[in-house]
C-alpha cells in the first residue's frame, strides 16, 4: 500500500510537469518564433517480488513478479517545426524557412534564435528587442562580401556616401529605320555621362542618315548613318566627337565593338575643374532594319554614377542585404549568418527567444542561408510560434485527468490503510 502512494506521488509530480509545459506552450502561441515543448514520461525502477526462471526438464519456466515504482519525467523535447508565416512589411523583419537559427551577440556570449523581429540601435546596428547584435559579414568599400570570414556585428551605415563614378563606357541601341532617306534625322536622344566629381553631363546622340558618296575622301558607302554627340548642360552644347556607320545586312559592317570619343575637354563651371575623359561608346547593337526610327533606338546607361546616399536597404533570399541609394545604384551592405546544429534538441534554451549551444547539440555549423542544409530568408515576415492550441488542451485535458487518478490511488490507499488500523479495535 505504501508503494501504490509513493507511485501516485510521482505521478502527481511527472502531470504537474506536464501541465508547467503545457500551459508554458499556450502562454506562448503568439511569440514570435517560439517552439512548443512536449513532455516524455518513463517508468521508474521495477521491485522484484519474485525471480523468474527457466525451463527444466519437465517444469516449465516461471516469468518474474514485478511491482513497479512509479513515473518519471523522460525528458523535455522541442518541436522546431516550421512555424506559420506572418507578413509585416517591414524591411527589418526576416524569416528563416527552413532550418538554421539567427546568431546574435550579448557581451561576449553568442546566442542562436528563430525570432527574426530586429530593428537599428542609435548606431545603425541591427538588434533584437532585447539588445542583442545580430551577427554576419560586412561589405568591404567595393560592396563585396567575404562568408569565409569571421562574423561581426551586421551594421545598417544610415546615411553612408557612395562615391561618384566617372562614366568610361556607355552604348547605344536599337534600330534605324532602312527606308530613311539621306539628310534624316532619325532619332536624337539622350543620357548621362558623369564626371569625375559626380556632376552629371547630358549628352545628346543625333543619328542622320548620310547620301551615299563613293567621290568622297574618305568614300561614303550605301546605308551609312553620322552619329554626333553633344554635352547640352549648358545652353550652347558642347561637340564631344562624331563618328559614321554603315550597315550590311541590316548589321554594322566593319566596325569594333566600341567607337571611341575622344578627347572630350571642357570646363565644369560648379565644379572649377575640367573633365577630360575618354568615353567608349559600344555601337554594335545598332541596326538597320525596315520599319520605323523611334524611341527604340537609343543611348542606353553604362558606367559611371553620381553620388549617392544610403536611403534603404532590402534583403536578398540568401541573406545579403542590398544598400539602395540616392543615385539609382543598388550596392550589397552585408549578409546575414545562419547556424545549423546536428542535433537542435540539446539547444539550452537562454530567455527572450534565445537558445545557446549546449553540451549535445555540437558545435554550431555557421554559413550563408541556403547553404549546408540552411534554409532560405524571406524580409518583411515573421515565422510565428508553432504552438498547436487544439494539441495543448488536449493534452491539458490528459494531465488533468491523469493528476486526478493519481491523486485517486492516494485517497484509496489512505482508507485502506486507515482500515487496516481499525482491525485492532
Amino acid at each position: 500500500m505504501l508503494r501504490s502512494m509513493f507511485s501516485a506521488i510521482s505521478g502527481l509530480r511527472a502531470h504537474q510537469t506536464k501541465l508547467d509545459v503545457a500551459g508554458n506552450n499556450i502562454a506562448n502561441v503568439n511569440t514570435v518564433g517560439f517552439k512548443a515543448s512536449q513532455t516524455v514520461f518513463e517508468d521508474t525502477l521495477s521491485q522484484v517480488l519474485r525471480n523468474g526462471s527457466a525451463p527444466n526438464g519437465d517444469v516449465a519456466g516461471t516469468n518474474p513478479a514485478q511491482v513497479g515504482l512509479g513515473v518519471k519525467v523522460a525528458g523535455i523535447t522541442t518541436n522546431f517545426g516550421q512555424g506559420s508565416t506572418q507578413n509585416t512589411g517591414r524591411a527589418s523583419d526576416f524569416m528563416i524557412s527552413g532550418d538554421g537559427f539567427f546568431v546574435t551577440k550579448v557581451g561576449n556570449e553568442q546566442l542562436y534564435t528563430r525570432a527574426g523581429s530586429f530593428d537599428t540601435d542609435g548606431v545603425g546596428n541591427l538588434v533584437t528587442p532585447d539588445g542583442a547584435k545580430l551577427q554576419g559579414w560586412m561589405a568591404n568599400a567595393l560592396g563585396v562580401v567575404d562568408p569565409n570570414g569571421p562574423i561581426q556585428d551586421l551594421r545598417i551605415p544610415t546615411g553612408q556616401v557612395l562615391a561618384p563614378v566617372a562614366t568610361t563606357t556607355s552604348s547605344v541601341s536599337g534600330n534605324l529605320s532602312a527606308g530613311a532617306t539621306p539628310a534624316d534625322t532619325a532619332v536624337s536622344s539622350q543620357i548621362n555621362m558623369y564626371d569625375d566629381l559626380g556632376n552629371a553631363h547630358p549628352v545628346s546622340v543625333t543619328m542622320t542618315k548620310l547620301a551615299a558618296d563613293p567621290a568622297a575622301t574618305p568614300p561614303v558607302p550605301a546605308n551609312s548613318w553620322s552619329l554626333s554627340f553633344a554635352d547640352t548642360s549648358t545652353p550652347t552644347p558642347t561637340p564631344l566627337g562624331s563618328t559614321t556607320l554603315t550597315f550590311a545586312d541590316g548589321t554594322v559592317a566593319g566596325q569594333p565593338a566600341g567607337t571611341l570619343i575622344s578627347p572630350a575637354t571642357y570646363t565644369i563651371p560648379a565644379a572649377g575643374g575640367a573633365w577630360t575623359r575618354n568615353v567608349d561608346v559600344d555601337l554594335s547593337s545598332l541596326t538597320q532594319f525596315g520599319g520605323k526610327s523611334d524611341a527604340a533606338a537609343k543611348a542606353t546607361a553604362g558606367s559611371g554614377s553620381a553620388m549617392g546616399v544610403l536611403e534603404g536597404y532590402s534583403l536578398a533570399n540568401d541573406g545579403t542585404i542590398v544598400g539602395i541609394y540616392s543615385n539609382g545604384l543598388r550596392q550589397d551592405i552585408g549578409q546575414l549568418a545562419l547556424a545549423t546544429f546536428t542535433n537542435p534538441g540539446g539547444l539550452e534554451k537562454a530567455g527572450n527567444s534565445s537558445f545557446r549551444a549546449g553540451d549535445n547539440s555540437g558545435n554550431p555549423l555557421v554559413g550563408q542561408a541556403g547553404t549546408g542544409g540552411r534554409g532560405s530568408l524571406s524580409a518583411g515576415a515573421l515565422e510565428m510560434s508553432n504552438v498547436d492550441l487544439a494539441e495543448e488542451f488536449t493534452g491539458l485535458i490528459v494531465a488533468q485527468r491523469g493528476f486526478q487518478a493519481n491523486s485517486r490511488v492516494i485517497t484509496t490507499s489512505d482508507e485502506i490503510l486507515q482500515d487496516l488500523v481499525q482491525l485492532k479495535r
